[in-house]
């Protein structure tokens, strides 16, 4: 029989952390019960990777280009040209998009700057209800006139995910901040700034807020007990990009399962395919088993394949310490687990590598760019560290200075 090498790649979005105190000063990673990928560190190469590169904002978009080889430096032109690939977006030259997420707002009877930001994906909205406020919404005689005016139109993400662009603005200059990165702080501080054209977009988001206030949905969703999709939130501003392709540059063929546009974005734009998993959420309740079977499915196919799974990052987020540990512990026994001990069964050789994009920290809510830690595992060798996967264990393993070398550390193409 002829032994095939697969690769696999697991992205546990977030996983890494600093030490947090109501964990017994240790960290989601050591605190968390995960006995498949503690025995795939031992067994492996376990070590620490600067993911971001110096200079640059901690985010999946810097960090998940850096994992798939390209460089941040010199590629990265905003999030949301990522983001809109996945949706097939197409920019022309002189157009810009941004994320426009589905936010909730404080209820009270503040002025709008002293609002607080509540959510920055209002909730976890369903998918369908946030498609109909943000179609509602520009449908609005009021709002789309102004819309209209600003050249500016709406791609429903079917999450709190939407995508909005605008027709050749000037944005030289303009600050938008991540509405995840200021979670119960007042937004006025965090408003659009630095040109003109950001005072187009604060005016956009002042009239939807004033517009999604008192919609049914929202009213219905108060009533349930939820937060209310009572806001949007311009941000991650960008033109469009062309990245370098990934089977030309590794030589490998490859495929990204992921239910977030950004990752599938990037993935879009190297030239890899993307799988779509019914039931895939980016939240901590997932399809967990469909994304194994459809990594399985296409390693039969690919020589690679990549997993991507945003809960940690979410829970985190919404300040979730029991969620992002759940999360940590299904990415093991879900994830890794299965994925694992199906393609041993199969008798093919693989290469898996595992990480968190960046860290997401407990103490802030927030994105941090410190380095991460890492597990290449080979199923040909087992190296018996002893040493389990976390982040200060991979302090005492390699240090990979740039994200964008791992591909190769993979691929066996550096060693």
């Amino acid at each position: 029989m002829t032994i095939y090498m697969r690769y696999a790649l697991v992205i546990g979005d977030g996983m890494a952390d600093n030490p947090v105190p109501q964990l017994d000063g240790k960290t989601p990673l050591q605190f968390a019960k995960i006995p498949t990928m503690d025995k795939l560190a031992s067994a492996g190469i376990l070590g620490s990777v600067q993911t971001i590169p110096d200079g640059m904002p901690a985010g999946s978009d810097t960090a998940i280009l850096s994992i798939f080889g390209c460089d941040p430096r010199t590629c990265f032109a905003g999030r949301a040209p990522l983001e809109a690939a996945a949706q097939n977006i197409s920019l022309s030259p002189g157009d810009a998009a941004y994320r426009c997420n589905m936010v909730a707002l404080e209820d009270s009877e503040a002025t709008f700057e002293s609002k607080k930001i509540l959510s920055h994906s209002a909730g976890a909205i369903e998918g369908m209800e946030s498609d109909a406020l943000i179609v509602d919404l520009f449908s609005n005689p009021l709002f789309k006139e102004k819309a209209d005016k600003a050249g500016i139109r709406v791609y429903p993400g079917s999450s709190f995910r939407h995508i909005a662009v605008q027709e050749t603005p000037d944005i030289t200059g303009i600050i938008l901040t991540p509405p995840h990165d200021h979670i119960g702080e007042e937004l006025g501080q965090h408003l659009p700034r630095g040109c003109a054209n950001a005072i187009v977009l604060e005016d956009l988001m002042r009239l939807a807020h004033e517009i999604l206030d008192c919609h049914p949905l929202n009213i219905k969703r108060r009533a349930e007990g939820k937060l209310p999709g009572n806001g949007i939130w311009f941000w991650a501003e960008g033109t469009s990009v062309e990245l370098p392709n990934f089977t030309n540059k590794y030589k490998k063929s490859g495929a990204v399962i992921s239910a977030v546009p950004l990752c599938r974005g990037i993935g879009v734009l190297i030239g890899c395919d993307t799988i779509s998993v019914e039931g895939a959420t980016g939240e901590l309740h997932t399809n967990y088993e469909g994304k194994v079977d459809a990594a399985l499915e296409a390693l039969k196919t690919y020589d690679f394949v990549t997993i991507h799974i945003e809960a940690p990052d979410e829970c985190t987020h919404n300040g979730d310490t029991k969620g992002k540990l759940q999360a940590i512990e299904w990415i093991d026994s879900r994830i890794v687990a299965p994925l694992t001990k199906r393609i041993k069964a199969s008798g093919e050789d693989f290469r898996i590598l595992i990480l968190s994009d960046h860290k997401t920290l407990t103490s802030s809510r927030a994105h941090d760019g410190s380095p991460v830690p890492y597990i290449i595992y080979d199923s040909r060798i087992d190296r018996k560290t002893g040493l389990s996967y976390c982040e200060t264990d991979a302090e005492k393993g390699y240090f990979i200075p740039a994200g964008t070398e791992l591909m190769d550390y993979l691929f066996e193409t550096k060693i």
